[in-house]
């Protein structure tokens, strides 16, 4: 199985599947979604299933209710408020987030500067991650990426230094995760941390620093302390370094694209390929 390294590596994974996926979208009145949606359906990607409603809520719960029964594989947020679908997807008697289940988002990156794909998480759900959350997010992460033809993805959890302190309690976890690693609690990965951004994606940064680590400066996912972290990453990427991006809700029942009203077409479609690929 091929790498993916670009979103032109992930748009022809996902051409390669002959069975077009269905994608519910919710309320997709803005231009950015409509031509998102139109390029999947005219590339034989996937076919549409839109869903309009004067009340937004009762459009969430109507798209939510397809997924439920089976009649949709991707549920896509158009012009509605995030936190008014995220309240159908999380009703706990007819929503999408199975019991003992994390709801969270993943991120990834193309990014000049970078050989290949970064994942990272979380830049739009979690606002600080329990432990609990944390585990859910390696694991989620570690299976998208060995979905993706990555066998052995390199993880990378994150914080402003390589050791933690009183101030930073949460670092403490840190040893346990990279504990069920190594007993194989996420399949085949490599987990280390906590390391800086640099020392995670940077062999150079790694040596200056004097550092040993078996990701050796050449992590696949970064997961990040908190969402301040993760949000500012992710907006710093997309104006300086010209990232292209896309991103998914992770933990429901089918994947869920939430794109920001601002995004282009191009980064919905991407969110969209990103959706269709980690099924």
């Amino acid at each position: 199985m091929k790498t993916i390294r670009t979103f032109e590596d992930l748009y022809q994974r996902v051409s390669e599947n002959r069975r077009p996926r269905r994608i519910v979208a919710v309320k997709p009145e803005d231009e950015a979604t409509r031509q998102a949606l139109q390029k999947a359906k005219q590339e034989g990607l996937a076919d549409i299933l839109l869903i309009n409603d004067d009340l937004p809520e009762r459009a969430a719960e109507k798209a939510v209710a397809l997924v439920r029964r089976g009649d949709a594989d991707v549920l896509m947020k158009g012009l509605i408020g995030t936190d008014v679908l995220l309240r159908a997807i999380l009703n706990k008697v007819s929503g999408l987030l199975p019991e003992g289940s994390v709801l969270t988002h993943l991120s990834v990156a193309e990014i000049p500067t970078y050989s290949k794909l970064l994942f990272f998480t979380d830049v739009a759900v979690i606002p600080y991650p329990t432990q609990k959350q944390r585990i859910a997010q390696v694991r989620y992460a570690a299976a998208v990426c060995q979905r993706l033809g990555i066998l052995q993805p390199r993880i990378a959890l994150i914080h402003c230094a390589e050791h933690g302190g009183r101030q930073f309690p949460f670092v403490d976890g840190y040893q346990d995760i990279k504990r069920m690693a190594i007993e194989g609690a996420f399949g085949r990965c490599l987990v280390d941390g906590p390391l800086d951004v640099k020392s995670a994606c940077s062999v150079q940064a790694l040596r200056a620093k004097g550092i040993s680590s078996p990701l050796d400066g050449q992590s696949d996912v970064l997961v990040m302390p908190d969402i301040e972290a993760g949000n500012a990453f992710y907006k710093a990427m997309t104006l300086f370094a010209q990232a292209r991006t896309a991103g998914v809700l992770l933990g429901t029942q089918c994947p869920v694209v939430v794109p920001s009203r601002g995004d282009s077409a191009e980064a919905k479609f991407n969110s969209i390929i990103f959706a269709l690929a980690s099924l």
